[in-house]
């Protein structure tokens, strides 16, 4: 029976794969030969048992089916997976997990799944960022609307809005880059941290351990990796997807029938939009992301309880872990997945755009004529007064601004016909725009490229 929807409808292969209990016990395999050839490499174990250890140290040999038999008598995971282990290495079984404490294992295990899931979702951000700058690229003179309070504002451009994106893409890609370092860390220092199991080579197992299995080292643990760690990243990854709920709520908002501006793809043939209204188009790809996103921030509050455990530690952490890390890391490559695919396939309506500026009766630009007035001669607050009085009276009197604008001598006194229209184009009044997508794509590149 099948209950949590990330094993039926949510979620990609490949991440949900990282986190599986195949892939965990593989993990776990891998930190527990480390230690033997570390515990090898210092003189405290022979060579050849540490080999035969770590020959055995494999799906092949130690079977999924067997430590969760072992689990059900002994009702611990990691004493399952070393008994399991220990009885396919003949006499060197009984330096499997020397000095070792169950987190040394299960902590540097998850730091090896965490690094593969960086490595995932840092793709996944390059393959948005892509499509964001060739979105951008198009659209950067392609005029729309600005809004702000849900209200018309002044004109920008698609590509402009687009850039925003992009530039907020390349920032979620440094700062994953800067907390790998501190996130994916293991320790091999016992039961509180310590080392005393390990002996006086004890610092020299811990990093020859890391160094092999390509982590960084919680220099001064507790029984556990400190989860200040686990919890930036979870905070990381929530903020992540709120960008990406973001994204999709102006495409939910831009797809509204009022705005039309642009709307998700739809298969015509076979897709259905309401199971009674037959016309409805939902924009349900972005909804989805949002809903998803909510899910992802909802982790953010127990991975902050998880840093607060009981002296060196205790096991309050560990189930709420079970369930955090891998839903946190499979939502978001889900969330980002979905939203390239949103934005790849957007349908962008350049003609709507326009329909809809032109529906604002010329008010949209009232700032554009209240600076051309001002370079003029007039005085900023004195044109401001004048082209809000006049913008009220367009909006009461559903009259277009350049009509009462054209006709009012305060304007004629300061400013000719041809000058009023040209401050009354919004093709004239997007300012630095174009320039900056063309800068945000530059450096966008330049990463994708680096990373190629």
């Amino acid at each position: 029976m099948l209950l949590c929807p990330l094993d039926y409808r949510y979620g990609r292969d490949e991440m949900k794969s990282v986190f599986s209990e195949e892939t965990k016990l593989k993990t776990q395999l891998l930190v527990e030969a480390a230690l033997a050839r570390a515990q090898a490499s210092v003189g405290n174990i022979s060579k050849k048992d540490a080999a035969a250890i770590a020959s055995k140290a494999d799906l092949n040999h130690v079977r999924l089916e067997r430590v969760k038999e072992i689990e059900k008598k002994t009702k611990h995971d990691v004493m399952a997976v070393v008994r399991a282990l220990s009885e396919q290495c003949g006499t060197a079984g009984k330096y499997v997990h020397l000095g070792a404490t169950s987190n040394d294992i299960i902590d540097t295990a998850t730091a090896i799944q965490m690094s593969i899931a960086f490595d995932i979702i840092e793709d996944d951000i390059l393959k948005l960022m892509e499509t964001f700058a060739k979105m951008a690229k198009k659209h950067r003179k392609t005029i729309m609307v600005g809004r702000t309070h849900g209200q018309f504002a002044v004109p920008t451009t698609f590509g402009f809005k687009i850039a925003g994106y992009l530039t907020e893409m390349m920032r979620y890609l440094e700062r994953l880059g800067e907390a790998r370092k501190r996130v994916c860390v293991g320790k091999m220092s016992g039961a509180v941290g310590t080392s005393a199991a390990f002996g006086v080579n004890a610092l020299g197992i811990q990093e020859a351990v890391m160094m092999e299995l390509g982590l960084g080292v919680e220099k001064a643990a507790t029984q556990i990796v400190c989860r200040d760690r686990y919890a930036e990243i979870v905070s990381i990854l929530a903020q992540l997807c709120t960008s990406c709920e973001r994204y999709a709520t102006e495409v939910r908002n831009l797809q509204r029938s009022e705005v039309q501006e642009v709307s998700e793809s739809f298969d015509y043939k076979n897709q259905v939009g309401s199971s009674t209204m037959a016309q409805k188009k939902n924009p349900i790809a972005s909804e989805n992301v949002c809903g998803l996103a909510r899910i992802v921030r909802a982790f953010v509050a127990p991975s902050m309880e998880n840093m607060v455990l009981w002296h060196e530690r205790d096991l309050t952490n560990s189930s709420a872990e079970r369930f955090i890390l891998p839903h946190v890391f499979a939502l978001s490559d889900d969330i980002l997945a979905k939203t390239d695919e949103i934005f790849s396939h957007l349908v962008i309506r350049p003609e709507r755009m326009r329909e809809n500026m032109e529906e604002s009766q010329g008010m949209i630009m009232a700032e554009s004529v209240m600076i051309a007035l001002v370079e003029k001669g007039m005085g900023r607050q004195e044109a401001h007064e004048l082209i809000r009085g006049f913008s009220l009276k367009s909006e009461t009197e559903a009259r277009p601004l350049f009509d009462l604008l054209a006709s009012s001598k305060q304007i004629k006194a300061v400013m000719s016909k041809a000058e009023l229209i040209r401050a009354m184009d919004p093709r004239s009044y997007v300012g630095m725009a174009p320039r900056i997508v063309d800068e945000v794509v530059a450096d966008a590149m330049k990463l994708i490229e680096a990373r190629s």
